[in-house]
């Protein structure tokens, strides 16, 4: 075949690896069209999973095509990093660290993790007390040096090091996100003389104030570094032969980094799989003129809840995992352990769901594969929600009985029956989400009915319709594709990178004016960063903000430089941090001053892709289900006979009313009695309140 023809077939490729399914997502470059698919994850090793995924891809697409795919783009959402973490798998870790500084971890903040319970304790550091070394140096709070580095402690230390069996050390120097020179240093002269060991500094993965959060962040990233670079450089290995294209690795942020950066900093992927799914439904978002959302992705181990407000996702500074705050931008994302895995018990008298999840093996019951305890999936599968013989398309088969007995088992302890019971367990697991959504809005000073709920993930579909009669949300979006979103979001997302430099002083005229000075800087660096990962000028983008708080305040909010430039300058800058502190926080302080702690730069690429074109409008048809089922509604517990039909068998643009399911290959949609729903031009299923 010759390159035009080959041309003529090119493909992006968007893998999101999941807990229960990994995720695989084709965009041609040509069309704009996205062709989706679905295989078990490997969580003995997700590397194989990922292969497969590519494989089946490639097999479907050359057998569509008559042609070896081009595959121009690989993208791969990972929660390697994730599962270190929460499974403490991590690397033998040591620190370097300002004498007098080696106890910051285990001081910490002084905040317990749960204000009424007398009894909570705090994880172990990643660094044990004894892998913790301090050496002679001080930089002070302005960047200048009080002591040098005494090298001969970093030469003495190598010994040390080499015999302890340490895979990788995390150096954290005081005020070294001001001047770096020494922690610079010791990184040469440790590369130097432990080549095989995985060092980071922290003036180059969180150059930023806050001595606990910084150490800590710096910390994660030497311990996740040797398994993630292995893991990364196992799966480049395997992927050479198909993938000719670099790896990219998706980010907290929802950008892209490539795999070789993320192999050198895997704090930034800690949390990514989840950011790709809010980017995803940004661009379907775009194409239906969808504003403002809450961002519904429900999976098989847990439930991620986002907002986007103005087509913007929000992001926040910093998060908690298993008690360790990394300090790194993220998409603001909450989650909480209700997805379609999760496991339904006796709590003393009471049913609770989750956070404890089947996973992918043995997964729920119905997949007869040694699991006895009853799912959120098995829940749907008894009641007749979700297909009885079988899940994608026929590819997975079901045992529906198998799933009816363990909730029969389980309803018996309650005094029960096995209906009953299943209700029981949706029940719970609806209640976990809408408080979810909850602290992402109520809780923030939100209104969710100024919001479309957009519901995606393998499971969400099943449930958006509980969630907007319960917060009473008009309307429910759920995109072509909801199964696979997070893989979408991969090709439709571009490059990122967050730069940040600490800034601390009032805002003022004055001040706001010398501003641009820093942001100049940043923006040479931006630039840099863009040669490095050859994205063209025409695609490069830059945004700034700038960190404020009140005096006296331990918080901060990063306001967007662009909205107070837009209407000159200081007063809409300052007005624009009033506004955002009245929406989060419901109080403003009249006659506070207002602080800077730190400027920020995002740059970021746009993706030139054709997006498809919308089809054309339905002049009518048919709506024929395939079969009914007597489906119980949990909430009204009233039996209604359902009819269920296959969407591709629907017409667009033509309304059709609740109770009814549709199913297609990466999901089951239910619409509840009350309710009505159409298929959009862009095969979005849009569901509303009657």
């Amino acid at each position: 075949m010759s390159v035009v023809d080959q041309k003529h077939f090119s493909y992006r490729i968007g893998i999101d690896s999941g807990g229960t399914f990994t995720d695989v997502c084709a965009l041609d470059e040509r069309t704009g069209e996205f062709t989706v698919w679905k295989v078990s994850s490997t969580p003995y090793d997700p590397s194989a999973g990922i292969v497969n995924a590519a494989e089946n891809m490639s097999s479907l697409l050359e057998k569509r095509d008559n042609a070896t795919p081009h595959i121009t783009f690989f993208g791969h959402g990972t929660t390697v990093g994730t599962n270190a973490l929460i499974e403490r798998r991590g690397s033998s870790t040591a620190l370097i660290t300002t004498a007098g500084f080696r106890d910051v971890l285990e001081i910490a903040r002084q905040r317990r993790p749960e204000l009424y319970n007398l009894q909570t304790g705090r994880p172990e550091p990643l660094a044990s007390r004894d892998q913790r070394f301090e050496v002679t140096e001080r930089v002070q709070y302005d960047g200048s040096v009080l002591t040098p580095l005494a090298e001969e402690e970093i030469y003495a230390l190598i010994p040390v090091l080499s015999a302890s069996g340490v895979k990788s050390v995390a150096i954290c120097f005081l005020f070294s996100f001001l001047n770096p020179i020494h922690e610079k240093r010791a990184k040469e002269i440790l590369e130097r003389e432990l080549p095989d060991i995985f060092i980071s500094i922290s003036s180059e993965i969180v150059p930023e104030f806050r001595e606990y959060e910084r150490t800590s962040t710096v910390v994660m990233n030497s311990y996740l570094g040797p398994l993630m670079r292995t893991y990364i450089e196992k799966l480049q290995g395997e992927l050479r032969e198909m993938i000719p294209s670099q790896i990219m690795i998706t980010q907290s942020n929802g950008g892209l980094i490539s795999a070789d950066l993320a192999a050198s900093q895997p704090v930034r992927t800690v949390l990514s799989g989840p950011s790709a799914g809010v980017m995803g439904a940004l661009e379907i978002a775009r194409r239906i003129a969808r504003g403002n959302l809450i961002t519904f992705d429900m999976g098989g181990t847990s439930a991620d809840v986002s907002i986007v407000s103005n087509f913007m996702p929000r992001f926040k500074p910093m998060t908690d995992v298993e008690g360790f705050p990394i300090k790194v931008p993220m998409i603001d994302i909450h989650a909480v352990g209700a997805g379609g895995g999760s496991i339904s018990y006796d709590d003393h008298g009471l049913i609770k769901v989750g956070p404890r999840s089947a996973g992918a093996n043995p997964g729920p019951v119905c997949y007869n594969l040694g699991n006895t305890e009853p799912t959120v999936t098995d829940a749907n599968v008894a009641l007749g929600i979700l297909n009885q013989n079988h899940l994608l398309n026929g590819r997975l088969p079901i045992d529906s009985n198998a799933s009816r007995a363990a909730i029969a088992r389980l309803g018996e302890r309650f005094g029960m029956g096995w209906q009953r019971a299943a209700a029981g367990i949706l029940q719970v697991v609806s209640a976990n989400m809408v408080n979810a959504i909850r602290a992402m809005t109520v809780e923030r000073g939100l209104d969710p009915r100024d919001f479309s709920l957009f519901s995606f993930g393998g499971a969400g579909p099943l449930h958006s319709g509980y969630l907007a009669r319960e917060l009473e949300i008009k309307e429910v979006v759920v995109p072509a594709f909801p199964g696979v979103m997070c893989a979408v979001g991969l090709l439709t997302s571009g490059r990122r990178m967050d730069l940040v430099r600490t800034h601390y002083g009032a805002l003022t005229p004055e001040t706001f004016g010398g501003l641009a000075q820093h942001f100049t800087e940043l923006a040479q660096q931006a630039n840099a960063w863009f040669d490095k990962e050859d994205v063209t000028p025409p695609r490069r983008n830059i945004s700034a903000a700038v960190d404020l708080r009140y005096g006296g305040q331990a918080y901060e909010l990063t306001i967007p430089v662009r909205a107070g430039a837009a209407e000159g300058g200081y007063e809409a800058l300052l007005a624009a941090f009033v506004d955002t502190h009245q929406e989060r926080y419901g109080y403003i302080v009249h006659g506070e001053g207002v602080q800077m702690t730190a400027v920020r730069l995002e740059a970021f690429e746009t993706l030139p892709f054709t997006k498809p074109s919308a089809g054309l409008p339905a002049r009518g048809g048919s709506i024929t289900p395939f079969e009914y089922r007597e489906i119980l509604e949990v909430n009204e517990l009233k039996t209604y006979r359902t009819p269920v039909y296959r969407k591709t068998d629907l017409p667009q643009e033509v309304e059709f009313a609740g109770p009814c399911v549709v199913e297609q290959m990466d999901t089951t949609i239910l619409v509840l009695h009350g309710q009505r729903a159409v298929i959009d031009r862009h095969d979005n299923v849009i569901i509303t309140l009657v």
